[in-house]
């Protein structure tokens, strides 16, 4: 009876065991999703044409933090990241009219970066001027943009710190052109590759 009864004690205790190493591994799993997406890269599908035709909705992506360095959570402060942004890359931001939501209700944008702090933007007759030249690298080039909104007309100057995005889609792009600028603290990464659906795998450009 006593050589029973231990070996009932031990199945039991080999299970309290088992289940505690399942939580265990399960936290620490969790932990170091949460430390990747804080700090390296992050996925996001696309949910809207604004990016047509680079992305389309559906397109499942990967953004890079370690570009323009990551934000350190629940600061303003940014780690130290390889450059900064550069004027035609896609990136993820968080718009102004959303940085005031609790961050797990701010929407993030999806746009290409068009002006840098201090540069003199103009949309004229499809084209894109900054600082009074045309824009001709192709990845900018290639789109026809409207000049609406209220800083889609005339020349406007991108404060220091801030950044002029616009969307491939201009006709379908709720960008710059009506909110204004993003800030650089509120830059989440640089777009590296579209991973989803197979037939769309690639680089973004």
């Amino acid at each position: 009876m006593v050589k029973e009864g231990r070996e009932i004690k031990g199945k039991h205790i080999r299970k309290k065991s088992a289940l505690r190493e399942w939580v265990e591994s399960a936290v620490i799993a969790g932990l170091l999703v949460i430390f990747i997406r804080t700090f390296f890269f992050q996925v996001y599908k696309i949910p809207t044409g604004s990016m047509i035709p680079t992305l389309k909705p559906g397109d499942r992506i990967f953004v890079s933090k370690l570009v323009y360095g990551p934000l350190i959570p629940f600061t303003k402060a940014r780690l130290p990241g390889i450059r900064k942004p550069r004027r035609g890359e896609v990136i993820v931001f968080v718009p102004p009219q959303e940085v005031n939501n609790f961050f797990f209700k701010r929407k993030v944008y999806i746009k290409r970066l068009i002006g840098l702090g201090g540069d003199r933007i103009e949309i004229e007759n499809g084209n894109v001027k900054v600082n009074g030249k045309i824009v001709v690298d192709p990845v900018i080039a290639k789109n026809g943009y409207i000049n609406v909104g209220p800083y889609g007309q005339g020349v406007i100057t991108v404060p220091a710190g801030k950044y002029f995005f616009l969307g491939d889609n201009s006709k379908n792009s709720l960008d710059s052109r009506f909110w204004g600028f993003a800030d650089d603290e509120h830059i989440v990464g640089k777009a590296i590759f579209i991973w989803w659906p197979p037939n769309r795998i690639g680089m973004i450009e």
